[in-house]
């Protein structure tokens, strides 16, 4: 029998205290067998992503928190090595939600078949995966930019916000990015094709969101919140719309986020909306669609930091809460 290894969420930090790698367990036990109708996988790479912290907490949310003892919640893509289910065969890559360990039973009904031809397998956690779609939502569904209008993108060399700028050019607009440090500025404009990026952790911040995007902002895609948001929030456009997709500056109790002035949006017509993107599941075959394509045109680029091993799954979690990731945050477990 091989033998699975994961962690377990072994204890809450409590909302707004930062998450320790004390709260985490590491198991070794046997690899479970595939019951009628169950597919054993075996995990390739695991997705590490924001919202795990708050699935860590016990509060009411979109999503039931984590329960305690569990292997913690997290997007896996690897292959089926063992299968009592009719609609998967040993040998099928599959995308899921196996968490944070090298094996996963499920019934198939969180499992989708990929075929990583021409796209590496990872990319289904990343570009072709929820950052992707959710980013392809966020950018069309809701900001909807125009042809010269300016977007701006919070956490821009981040796994979903790096697409967001990429689909903002695509669609004819001004993309502007916010992102820690000048090697991440850089990036966005020099590899993702930003028409700017502006260092969050600059003095002088505000001149040069202002400078980045001197006509305004007619569209905001917000992944940060706090102070980022408040700026943007000053230079916002008539009829603006801005799409809420993270707040990851108060996950680790940080910084506070809220609408700030609530005049300004009043004043210019502002459409605010929060989404998830597992709200919009039958759109996700015709954003992955038009994901690959970009994709497999070399259209659509991506930048990933890839841990190596389960063990390292919590330290690497706790670094990208911190912005020491560097574009999709992943950990290799084979």
């Amino acid at each position: 029998m091989p033998t699975n290894k994961g962690f377990v969420l072994a204890s809450r930090p409590g909302p707004g205290a930062k998450a320790r790698v004390e709260n985490f367990e590491l198991f070794e036990r046997p690899a479970p067998e595939p019951g009628p109708g169950q597919v054993l996988v075996r995990h390739e790479y695991l997705s590490l992503d924001p919202y795990m912290r708050g699935r860590m907490d016990d509060v009411k949310s979109y999503a039931a928190s984590q329960p305690l003892g569990e292997p913690m919640i997290g997007g896996t893509v690897g292959e089926v090595v063992g299968s009592k289910n009719a609609r998967f065969a040993v040998g099928d890559k599959v995308v899921g939600m196996g968490g944070w360990q090298l094996y996963s039973l499920d019934d198939g009904s969180m499992l989708r078949k990929i075929e990583p031809k021409d796209i590496p397998i990872q990319a289904w956690l990343g570009p072709m995966g929820m950052p992707g779609v959710t980013a392809w939502y966020g950018v069309n569904r809701i900001i909807a930019p125009k042809a010269g209008e300016t977007l701006v993108v919070s956490a821009a060399t981040g796994a979903v916000g790096s697409a967001v700028g990429q689909l903002a050019n695509a669609a004819g607009a001004r993309a502007v990015g916010i992102a820690g440090g000048p090697e991440k500025c850089a990036y966005a404009v020099d590899i993702l094709g930003f028409d700017a990026c502006v260092d969050h952790r600059a003095e002088n911040f505000d001149v040069l969101l202002k400078e980045a995007a001197p006509a305004g902002i007619d569209g905001l895609f917000e992944n940060v919140g706090g102070k980022c948001f408040d700026a943007c929030s000053r230079r916002l456009n008539t009829f603006a719309r801005i799409a809420i997709c993270g707040l990851i500056a108060s996950y680790q109790g940080a910084e506070t986020s809220s609408l700030g002035d609530l005049r300004i949006v009043l004043v210019k017509r502002a459409r605010i909306e929060g989404f998830i993107v597992f709200d919009h599941l039958p759109l996700w075959p015709q954003a992955l669609v038009e994901l690959g394509a970009l994709i497999v045109a070399g259209r659509l680029h991506w930048r990933e930091t890839v841990a190596e091993g389960v063990e390292a799954a919590p330290a690497a979690f706790l670094g990208l809460l911190e912005g020491r990731n560097f574009g999709k945050q992943l950990v290799k477990l084979r």
